[in-house]
């Protein structure tokens, strides 16, 4: 499936007519083309297209029956490893590119038998989203927004009812496809990765993605490198003859060669400006242009021209324009400050945007999609890690409450315009480690020791910060010395490790659930005296107690 490109989207299932219009486009291409059947199972060469063999990956939404332009990138037989110059058409953005090389070689690594091409993932990719919208990623390969088709809700696609309480496609009533690979959510939960290793596993991520769609390529034991195979792959994906003869056909061309171009600068099949979720339209013929003459060496070949977009030269009404004041131009921060949490309480800080239109006034009724990003057990209220809400008249919304899980660090929220391709707004936000700004003992119980025996009580003590309980709160405990700046003692009081070794420093203490923490056991040398035992907390509260090693009176005569 993909997000929508313009005129030449099609559903999954097609009519005969239709097949054969894409797979005459294939021959006029000049590009190499698939042993192909039409979806109604007539015969079109003299091979048949095996059947799939599991469910499809997108759930047989939409995609993109664009060809290859008619001159190939590279002639036959010639290398692969093309400068980073030449037509936008043939060229695929480095970090998607660099996606798809690394998805091959790390199946590669773990399934060769697979002989998965990074070429199929790039001819899949290109079908699905025009190779990520044309590389509209950031450093870590994560789309600007997400790409999501459109709602399968049985009206014009299939029906596919939520599977994901819409974490990963905003809706919590229909399944959508998502990401650059266009997985529906319940596929990503059985197939998705982290092909980039930040944790994380991120179907608008084109690292995860791609290793995701090379995984589910190879299921089953496949060998790519048999036609049957691969073929069986392809449909897995999407189940259409029509959708393998355009993966094969861009297949070839890849295979053929190509180079890496800037991210965000690729191609773009028309309309994708106006939103991800168009209504869909037929496919329609488009003339053939005149065959190109091959391009001289040294040179780099013209792109074929773009399809026209919908309703040039048709007779399909063109729709009203609509004044500025009801036109969408992106979101703004509307007074988030700082997000700063402490691990397992809430943010004080509300994330809030507003949707302005083109003269900067305030518009209603915008759908805003606020995700969480990064290596993070952070949620919105409800544990969801993406939730979609509409601007109210003054055209602000604000999330529902961010709630900071036990990972300490930096995460993004972001917000963006449902299903349009306008930047989206990011906040960063901190959960810091949790804190105590006091420490003290429930008793005051004296704590004493024979020489080389054992402290007979242990000594407890309560965590607070803000006079509330501080639970879940880092201690350090250390044997310290009589000086005016304290350092490890190395004698008298010690604890024990794991392997019974002495220590007098315990760094991995920490309250429990109401804010109590009981020290271990505490041992005695054969040094008597009075000792002294800091105890540190997380947020810098301490408190000093004394411990003694007396030897026993003697007994009188």
């Amino acid at each position: 499936m993909a997000a929508q490109f313009g005129r030449r989207l099609r559903k999954g299932a097609t009519t005969t007519a239709v097949a054969a219009v894409a797979v005459a486009a294939l021959s006029a291409s000049g590009a190499p083309g698939a042993t192909l059947l039409h979806d109604s199972g007539d015969e079109q060469s003299a091979g048949t297209t095996p059947p799939p063999d599991d469910s499809a990956a997108t759930g047989n939404s939409p995609y993109y029956t664009d060809l290859p332009p008619l001159v190939t990138p590279n002639k036959p037989g010639t290398s692969t490893n093309l400068p980073v110059t030449g037509s936008t058409e043939s060229g695929i953005p480095a970090s998607v590119l660099a996606a798809y090389k690394k998805a091959e070689q790390t199946i590669a690594g773990s399934d060769a038998a697979c002989r998965l091409p990074w070429q199929l993932l790039a001819a899949i990719g290109k079908v699905e989203s025009g190779q990520a919208r044309g590389g509209r990623v950031d450093a870590n390969g994560t789309t600007f927004s997400p790409i999501l088709g459109p709602v399968l809700n049985g009206q014009g696609f299939a029906m596919i009812k939520d599977t994901d309480n819409g974490a990963y496609d905003g809706d919590s009533t229909h399944d959508r496809a998502v990401g650059p690979m266009q997985f529906i959510p319940s596929t990503w939960a059985t197939w998705g990765q982290d092909g980039n290793d930040d944790g994380r596993k991120d179907p608008n991520n084109i690292y995860d993605a791609a290793l995701a769609a090379g995984r589910y390529l190879c299921a089953g034991s496949r060998d790519l490198s048999i036609a049957a195979d691969l073929d069986r792959a392809v449909l897995s994906y999407n189940h259409s003859d029509v959708y393998l003869g355009t993966v094969r056909s861009w297949f070839d061309y890849y295979k053929r060669g190509t180079h890496e171009i800037p991210d965000g600068t690729g191609v773009v099949p028309p309309d994708l400006s106006g939103g991800t979720n168009p209504s869909p339209s037929s496919p329609s013929p488009s003339p053939s242009p005149s065959p190109s003459a091959p391009a001289k060496p040294g040179t780099d070949p013209k792109p074929s021209p773009e399809p026209s977009k919908p309703g040039d030269g048709s007779t399909s009404p063109t729709p009203p324009t609509r004044p500025p004041s009801q036109v969408l131009a992106g979101v703004e921060n509307a007074g988030t400050g700082t997000l700063t949490a402490m691990a397992g309480d809430a943010f004080t800080e509300p994330v809030k945007v507003r949707a302005k239109n083109k003269l900067g006034g305030p518009l209603a009724r915008v759908s805003v999609t606020f995700t969480i990003a990064g290596d993070t057990d952070a949620t919105f209220d409800g544990g969801k890690n993406a939730v979609t809400l509409l601007t109210g008249a003054d055209g602000t919304v604000t999330a529902p409450v961010l709630r900071a899980g036990e990972k300490t660090g930096k995460f993004t929220v972001r917000a963006f315009a449902t299903g349009r391709s306008l930047p989206a707004l990011t906040y960063t936000a901190t959960v810091t480690a949790r804190q105590a700004d006091a420490i003290s003992r429930t008793d005051s119980t004296a704590l004493t020791a024979a020489p080389g025996a054992e402290f007979a009580d242990t000594a407890e003590f309560k965590a607070t910060y803000k006079d509330a309980v501080a639970d879940g709160v880092a201690v350090t405990a250390t044997m310290i010395t009589d000086a005016a700046e304290p350092s490890e003692n190395d004698k008298g009081p010690y604890f024990k490790d794991a392997d019974g070794k002495t220590v007098r420093t315990l760094t991995d203490l920490r309250t429990d659930a109401d804010g109590i923490l009981k020290l271990p056991k505490i041992y005695a040398d054969d040094t008597v005296g009075t000792y002294k035992l800091r105890l540190t907390t997380e947020g810098g509260a301490t408190i000093v107690i004394e411990l003694k090693i007396e030897a026993p009176e003697a007994p009188a005569a």
